[in-house]
């Protein structure tokens, strides 16, 4: 590619950054559990039906790593950042990528001068 296509198109990703809202890193699973009761429908030997469905989202942050419930009313609100954090790595690893491109470009337009 040439130097004026990577500059339009990292230009292009910084914009994308900027629109992109509220974001979080991790994963959201589907959890289903048991209590403590033994006369509950969770334990019936027959048919046993768990309690949920429980929205748990999981992910690791500075080291650390940390879990948290998510009640219905958000979920889709949590999906949202999901994405746009997801959405952010792939812009910022192409930006990267054509960072490193645009630089080596530059390295030979320089050498087509000095000679």
């Amino acid at each position: 590619m040439n130097i004026s296509v990577l500059q339009k198109r990292i230009e292009s990703i910084k914009n994308e950054l900027g629109e992109l809202g509220d974001m979080r890193p991790g994963s959201l699973s589907k959890q289903f559990s048991t209590c403590g009761n033994a006369s509950c429908r969770c334990k019936d030997p027959e048919n046993p039906r768990k309690h949920g469905p429980y929205y748990q989202l999981s992910y690791t942050r500075k080291g650390k790593s940390r879990t948290e419930f998510v009640g219905r009313e958000r979920l889709d609100e949590v999906r949202h950042q999901l994405e746009n954090y997801a959405r952010f790595k792939e812009l910022t690893n192409e930006w990267i990528d054509l960072s490193i491109e645009l630089a080596q470009e530059k390295r030979k337009q320089a050498k087509k001068r000095a000679k």
